[in-house]
């Protein structure tokens, strides 16, 4: 750009000082750096790393009934949408606490395990529905075992050895029990430190199941054709809570239930554990900064003007040349 102002030779002789190699080379020094900048705030990742994140927790396992008694309306708008919607409502309100599922009807199956990961439930939360246990029945002691096995799954010695370890279950159910023994399934959770909240879902006076055969809503028939009524069983379910050292709530369409529940649960003594979290790729953007710095620091020190040696190289030079004329014109003459 200073070649529209005036000639190379110009300068030179303005500033006959300046090195313009050097002035090339605190110009490449620079570019590199901004180079190596904007490297940086690119924020380069690589590798990857797991870390451990220690957290105060308390292990909630929900056993939700999948069977078809679920279905009947008198929870709005059905026992399983009512009771599907109350653990969405705690699964909002839950912050550091592991949570698990399971459902039931014939059997039990669990959804997922006890987690952080609170989205990923709600996804498994969404998809669940009376098919998703095939096996008919209502299976709560084997509800009650999968949840008792699955606190002890992921225990460590420590809290093999300590009752008090906080384990909470709650059985989300319309009480109707027609496989193995819930009781003696309780009593031995209990032992196991397991805290067991029921909540009775559906009406004592009873309602019907609806069904749909050949396009028609009907209700389901016993072999007599008469319309089957399922009630609610709050005497089981709250044997079960009292087993358990916990309590019994009758369910509605709020959800209202699962907050009491919740606000017990936040009385509990909570636990340290250890979270390993997985950390895909990891920042490098430091490195290229601190690169940058250092060339900017070394641009500023390398001065533009030529060396000593050189000058004085050039110098010598230019009087030898400045003697070697005046031997010639002297021989001329």
């Amino acid at each position: 750009m200073r070649n529209a102002f005036a000639s190379i030779e110009l300068f030179q002789r303005l500033s006959p000082w300046t090195s313009t190699v050097k002035q090339k080379i605190k110009f490449g020094i620079l570019l590199f750096a901004i180079a190596l900048v904007i490297v940086g705030f690119a924020n380069p990742q690589i590798g990857s790393r797991f870390e451990e994140v220690k957290a105060e927790a308390i292990d909630i396992f929900i056993s939700l009934d999948v069977s078809k008694s679920m279905k009947a309306e008198d929870v709005q708008p059905n026992r399983l949408e009512a009771a599907k919607y109350a653990i969405g409502q705690l699964l909002n309100m839950v912050r550091g606490d592991r949570v698990g599922l399971s459902v039931f009807a014939g059997d039990a199956y669990v959804q997922f395990p006890l987690t952080l990961d609170y989205s990923a439930a709600k996804i498994f939360l969404d998809a669940i529905d009376v098919e998703t246990a095939p096996v008919p029945g209502s299976a709560l002691g084997t509800a009650i075992q999968i949840a008792d096995k699955s606190f002890s799954d992921i225990e460590d010695e420590n809290e093999k050895n300590n009752n008090n370890a906080n384990k909470v279950l709650i059985l989300i159910t319309d009480g109707e029990n027609t496989e193995g023994d819930a009781f003696a399934a309780a009593t031995e959770a209990a032992k196991n430190g397991v805290l067991i909240y029921t909540i009775g879902v559906g009406s004592i006076n009873g309602s019907p199941i609806p069904e749909f055969i050949n396009g028609q809503r009907d209700f389901k028939r016993d072999r007599d054709g008469n319309v089957v009524v399922t009630k609610l069983d709050e005497e089981s379910l709250l044997k079960l809570a009292s087993i358990g050292s916990g309590k019994y709530y009758r369910a509605t369409t709020g959800g209202d239930e699962l907050v009491k529940i919740f606000d017990d649960i936040n009385k509990l003594q909570r636990r340290e554990i250890g979270v390993k979290q997985f950390t895909e790729y990891e920042s490098r953007y430091q490195y290229f900064v601190f690169a940058a710095l250092l060339l900017l620091l070394t641009e500023i020190f390398v001065s533009e003007k030529k060396s000593n040696t050189w000058h004085k190289f050039k110098s010598l030079a230019y009087r030898n040349s400045v003697d070697k004329i005046f031997v010639e014109k002297e021989k001329a003459i």
